[in-house]
């Protein structure tokens, strides 16, 4: 069966590039799917779903963003309306992966079309931007991000072989086909470097037991993206073994996954066990960067280009008082447990963040505010001692059982 490729595009400054990569795809053996995402005059060819529809979907008329003079607004009402169209010709399978190209404005309306799209469509983006930092643009989708190197402006020696890569990769996504496997019930789990051992343990245990396991890494995005596939309903269950985003989130380090982390479980009545894994350090990149007010605090330069900062007690109880307000949120079985000798590598006796009335502190605001009826389990373990592994495990085994 021949597959449909959508291209989202500014018809009007760069119809030549768009119908350039329009022929480049169709010579494929694809077909296209136009979607005109201009607003600044007629487009150089016809549109399959034209600006006028895409302006309306995202609750605009056309007319009055194009003699506004507020281009950001424009922008941000077209990339409404583009997110809409992507998801009903996902809805309809009239599209099989989706392409765009464009500079900040047009890359900002062309990843909000695939950002509506669900992880696994094909989805490349052309873009100036796409040698800096990609994350607004990207967010916690899989969007395939591809340097334009010029600007998308005309056809020339080197547009001409970008385009062509372009149109030969979203194809190539399109006409490949995934291994068939058996579909197991999936179980999220957050790591990072300092919990590394803890968490491959329980992969291990979880696998055994007939789970796929999905492992997010705890840097922003990973948190994020996590969020996001439990609210669409991928996930079974959750051992958030590693929360050191919130720590991020509360101090303004650099890793923060924003303040709706752990809202996700609670909210589609997921199973999830949650540890305070890393809540001992906050992260900032080379030692440099930190912020001036924290120069004075315990900090360990972890690599040349991440810099911890041990948190303190009076914060530890913040996160206590945050965990608890996530938390007392679940409709579904919901457990705490809590390594009394350490958190994280660093946090056991010994090493550079070791400080016992930290943990005790979120013990107890934790403990505080927490509804009665949620169990939190303190074990004499540090994080990457097996036991915790195995206890956890079993914890969440019983609660999907």
């Amino acid at each position: 069966m021949t597959k449909t490729i959508a291209i989202f595009g500014a018809l009007d400054t760069k119809g030549q590039e768009f119908a350039f990569l329009k022929a480049e795809i169709e010579k494929r053996g694809c077909k296209t799917l136009v979607v005109d995402i201009g607003v600044l005059g007629e487009p150089a060819f016809p549109a399959d779903i034209p600006s006028q529809q895409v302006a309306a979907a995202g609750g605009a008329n056309l007319s009055d963003l194009i003699a506004g003079a507020d281009r950001g607004a424009a922008m941000a009402v077209m990339g409404q309306g583009a997110a809409k169209i992507a998801q009903q010709l996902y809805a309809d399978r009239k599209i099989d992966g989706i392409i765009s190209m464009g500079g900040g404005g047009g890359s900002s309306v062309g990843t909000a079309a695939m950002r509506a799209l669900p992880v696994g469509f094909p989805k490349v983006m052309v873009s100036t931007v796409a040698s800096g930092d990609t994350s607004g643009f990207v967010g916690s989708s899989d969007i395939t991000m591809m340097y334009s190197v010029v600007d998308v402006a005309g056809i020339n020696r080197i547009s001409r072989m970008i385009y062509t890569n372009a149109a030969g990769a979203i194809v190539g996504m399109v006409e490949g086909e995934p291994t068939q496997t058996e579909d197991k019930p999936i179980i999220a789990v957050t790591m990072f470097g300092n919990t590394t051992r803890a968490v491959n343990q329980a992969r291990g245990l979880l696998e055994a037991a007939g789970y796929e396991v999905l492992v997010f890494h705890a840097t922003g995005s990973g948190g994020r993206t996590m969020e996001s596939l439990i609210n669409d309903g991928l996930i079974t269950g959750v051992l958030d073994m590693t929360t050191t985003e919130w720590a991020d989130e509360l101090l303004g380090g650099v890793l923060s996954a924003g303040s709706a982390r752990l809202d996700a479980a609670a909210h589609k009545g997921i199973p999830q066990v949650v540890v305070p894994g890393c809540i001992d350090m906050c992260n900032f990149w080379a030692m440099d960067t930190v912020p001036e007010k924290y120069r004075g605090r315990n900090l360990y330069a972890w690599n040349p280009n991440i810099t911890l900062m041990r948190t303190t007690p009076e914060e530890n109880a913040q996160l206590g008082s945050i965990f608890a307000e996530k938390l007392n949120k679940a409709t579904a079985p919901v457990a705490v447990y809590i390594p009394v000798m350490g958190v994280s590598e660093l946090d056991v006796e010994g090493k550079q963040f070791y400080l016992p009335e930290a943990l005790e502190a979120f013990t107890h605001a934790l403990k505080t505010h927490l509804r009665g009826d949620i169990p939190v389990t303190e074990m004499q373990v540090d994080i990457n001692d097996p036991a915790f592994s195995e206890a956890t495990v079993e914890a969440l085994l019983n609660m999907l059982n």
